[in-house]
């Protein structure tokens, strides 16, 4: 197997805090490796070392000759000048659309990460965050490559988006390092595992599952005293091993080991008797939605929607992004009043809504003063903690506790909003993409509160795995004015959105095709008259081209080497001029 970059007892610091120290591994061709860790512990560190954008304080970081690359980094930067096509086409190549068009991968990534909705001649600029790393991440994507580093590559893509990426990278047969926190993408992914911690990087064969067996084993082993964090990853192995045996990668580790180890778990949650608690809570009546209707501008999100949520209902809501699901959240918060219909919120309800957007605090609040401001201790299920344990919780250690809020960074101030959130002791939680800037260790911390959490939950989030993990039920967002129940969860939800978009490319084809039983206007038939002949001197130069080809084959009969070059590249240009005639074809029968 070929080594495509080594690193030699890297170290790397930011002041005096080492972030990779003595660190040594390499990637091979083929691999997959997911890079998990706690969020500042060195992923992104490890990965621009490892890319060569950040030179190791000492050590060395080699590469094989000739790698082809691609890095993309939430650091990566698109002129602001280019349009969609000049950052992922152009570079390659693509001066005309029939160019691209006939590449399959090309095409794929395109519509898989939603470019061409974007439109490929708008300009960056005019782009959100999201949509500017979605366009870095599709002209990585259309390139040939022996080895892909991305950097949270599915913080802005929905459920839908981060399916296909996994899809994509599966069929690929390039190299990957990627650095995530979406679960279920690395399992899916990977097979093989680093996780940074403390300056080192241990390392897996396998993915989420098998990560998260070796975790559980070695904390048993070391009889490590951070036993709750020893309990979580037994908790989370007996989840995977109990629930979906789907998620788990190939079995790497005897079977009677892992029962063994979480023989005395209980089930995650005990539904039975957290309804009964939530019923004592909340009453009869929660959240209840009456023939409503819902509007964006002139867009209609729900029409005459009738939608009653229960006590110890636990929701997750999908929908692509745009689909309007933060609206709707809105909506069920009180945030926002229906176009028609009514809103009906229970007596008894205390309503937490975790929004995406971070909310203000005092700079010179320190973060445990920040969470007593709420309340001193908080009851949790069957919990009852301190502002400070809840704090560890969510990943604030002791010392950390003294921070000022002015000196967090965004993902510790999510947590923190997370925290506070929690303190007030709710009992109806509505969360929008709560896994946001959240590392596998906060997740899981969260994880085990919610599981015991005795209310009433609705979850809108991209984390599959978390929506499989915490919700019972799965509703959806079409773009149909309804919300439908899946009982299928979010496999049903995939089948019946790939149906969907096969039914729009019939009807789009259909609409294609209508010209020839209308007839061409005059403007028309002289638009269609031009492109005819432009495609005729295209097959012209193709016709050349072929015959140039075919010279040089003979010419390279004795040549092995030169000989399947030519080869390959006459069936690619067969492949164009076969794709150009049916244009050809196409375009003539219109004009009858």
């Amino acid at each position: 197997m070929v080594n495509l970059v080594n690193l030699e007892t890297v170290s790397k610091s930011y002041g005096v805090r080492p972030l990779l120290d003595g660190v040594s591994l390499g990637v091979s061709e083929g691999e997959r490796i997911g890079v998990v860790g706690l969020n500042g512990g060195g992923k992104t560190t490890l990965l621009e070392v490892l890319a060569g954008f950040a030179e190791p304080d000492d050590g060395r970081v080699s590469q094989s000759r000739d790698l082809r690359m691609a890095v993309v980094t939430q650091r990566t930067e698109l002129d602001e000048d280019a349009t969609v096509r000049n950052a992922v086409l152009d570079p390659h190549g693509f001066a005309a659309e029939h160019e691209w068009a006939a590449d399959p991968r090309v095409r794929s990534v395109l519509g898989g990460l939603g470019m061409t909705r974007l439109g490929l001649d708008t300009p960056v600029k005019n782009f959100s965050g999201g949509e500017r790393r979605r366009v870095a991440l599709a002209a990585a994507l259309v390139r040939d490559l022996d080895l892909l580093v991305l950097d949270e590559p599915t913080n802005h893509l929905d459920i839908e988006g981060v399916r296909w990426l996994a899809d994509h990278l599966l069929e690929r047969k390039c190299a990957l390092v990627i650095v995530t926190h979406d679960r279920w993408f690395l399992d899916t992914v990977c097979n093989r595992t680093w996780e940074v911690v403390d300056g080192k990087v241990e390392q897996y064969e396998g993915g989420y599952a098998d990560w998260i067996f070796a975790r559980a084993e070695r904390a048993r082993i070391a009889q490590a005293t951070e036993e709750r964090r020893q309990n979580l990853a037994r908790k989370e192995l007996a989840w995977l091993q109990r629930g979906a045996k789907a998620r788990t990668s190939k079995p790497r580790y005897r079977v009677e080991a892992a029962e063994a180890l979480i023989s005395d778990v209980p089930e995650p949650r005990d539904s039975v008797e957290l309804l009964a608690f939530a019923k004592r809570r909340l009453g009869r009546t929660v959240l209840e939605l009456e023939d409503v209707d819902l509007r964006i501008a002139d867009r209609a999100l729900l029409e005459n929607v009738t939608w009653r949520i229960g006590p110890g209902d636990r929701i997750g809501l999908v929908g692509v992004n745009g689909s309007g699901k933060t609206t709707l959240l809105k909506l069920l918060a009180g945030e926002r009043e229906p176009d028609a219909g009514k809103r009906v919120e229970g007596k008894t309800v205390r309503m937490a809504h975790l929004t995406q957007e971070l909310h203000d605090l005092p700079g010179n609040w320190r973060v445990l003063e920040a969470i007593e401001n709420v309340a001193k201790t908080v009851t949790l299920g069957k919990y009852e903690l301190s502002a400070s344990q809840l704090g560890e919780r969510f990943g604030f250690g002791k010392g950390r506790q003294w921070t000022p809020v002015g000196d967090l960074s965004g993902g510790e101030r999510r947590r923190l909003q997370l925290a506070r959130l929690l303190m007030a002791e709710p009992n109806v939680l509505i969360l929008d993409e709560p896994t946001n800037d959240l590392d596998i260790d906060t997740l899981q911390q969260l994880e085990d509160l919610l599981d015991t959490w005795p209310g009433t939950m609705i979850v809108v989030s991209h984390d599959r795995y978390l929506v499989e993990r915490v919700c019972d039920s799965v509703h959806a967002l079409f773009g149909d004015g309804k919300l439908t129940h899946l009982p299928g969860g979010i496999d049903e939800y995939l089948q019946r959105r790939h149906s969907l978009l096969a039914a729009e490319s019939s009807v789009g084809k259909q609409a294609a095709d209508a010209p020839e039983s209308r007839g061409l206007s005059g403007a028309e038939e002289h638009a269609a008259r031009k492109e005819l002949s432009r495609f005729e001197r295209q097959l012209d130069k193709l016709a050349k081209r072929e015959s140039d080809l075919h010279e040089k084959l003979a010419e390279a009969a004795t040549e092995p080497d030169r000989l399947a070059k030519l080869n390959a590249e006459l069936q690619s240009l067969q492949q164009e001029k076969d794709d150009l005639e049916t244009r050809w074809m196409e375009l003539a029968d219109q004009l009858g």
